[in-house]
């Protein structure tokens, strides 16, 4: 179902740097989670420079794993979910919906993973970017997770739908929502196109990237570098366009082409 036969797992956990055993049970899956999160950032540059964003395992394994480049959740999860396949765990996919925009519904244009282990259901998401979970959460209502510093939970709605909330000091934060419909790489393609092309898609004209830590997380979003710490609110800053390079580069462990460099200052920092 995810190409994991075409996946060369060896590359991809250097990449991720897990040097374990790799068995279909649980404690690989929290450590591959943990160690896809800490080692892949989050970003949407090829969007931003106006280009396709494929979704076949090779072009993945080519720019996450050999360019060392990151991705966002279509990207992230197809990814992972090949290499979860190829180890032999069960996967499928899901679509959900964004709730921490605000009170608009939104469409269904988030993707992520439910991977059974021992007949029960673990949600699996490396693509939520500096909000979202660095370790998988057990699918039943109820469930709360410690993750570093910062808390998840899981509830439940009606007709099945389930919800990924983020908890701390001043309570609970609705992340997404989903259905239990299971969703086929062919369904990413379809959302991928939406997200990678839409005007009104969140990931269309701007370029961003977030990366996640046990101490903090941190984005890069509309020219502002946010840090995000478990003891506080976010921290501001505004960054100039002459270091937007440099900071991809050493905050995000993202290294452009001197050519896409280029290319992403003139269509967003045009005075330069």
């Amino acid at each position: 179902m995810w190409s994991g036969d075409g996946l060369d797992l060896g590359a991809y956990l250097t990449r991720i740097g897990y040097g374990g055993e790799l068995r279909a049970d649980l404690r690989t899956l929290q450590e591959v989670h943990r160690c896809h999160t800490r080692s892949i950032p989050f970003e949407n540059l090829d969007v931003a420079l106006g280009r396709g964003v494929p979704l076949d395992v090779k072009s993945l394994e080519d720019k996450l794993v050999r360019q060392r480049r990151g991705g966002y959740c279509y990207e992230q999860n197809s990814l992972l979910a090949a290499a979860l396949e190829r180890i032999g765990f069960e996967v499928a996919g899901r679509g959900a919906r964004n709730r921490t925009r605000g009170d608009a519904l939104l469409p269904v244009t988030h993707a992520l993973l439910v991977v059974t282990v021992d007949g029960r259901p673990w949600l699996a998401d490396a693509g939520f970017g500096v909000q979202g979970p660095t370790e998988p959460l057990l699918l039943e209502p109820g469930t709360r997770s410690r993750q570093g510093e910062w808390g998840f939970s899981v509830a439940a709605e009606d007709d099945g739908v389930l919800v990924l909330r983020s908890r701390n000091a001043d309570g609970e934060r609705d992340l997404y929502a989903f259905a239990p419909q299971r969703l086929h790489p062919v369904d990413f393609e379809l959302m991928n196109h939406y997200s990678a092309t839409h005007p009104k898609s969140f990931f269309t004209g701007r370029a961003l990237a977030m990366r996640t830590a046990p101490e903090r997380r941190t984005a890069f979003v509309d020219g502002q570098l946010i840090v995000f710490r478990p003891d506080g609110g976010p921290d501001r800053s505004h960054v100039a366009s002459d270091d937007v390079i440099g900071l991809l580069d050493q905050e995000f462990g993202i290294s452009l082409p001197e050519a896409d460099a280029r290319q992403l200052l003139r269509t967003y920092w045009p005075g330069l």
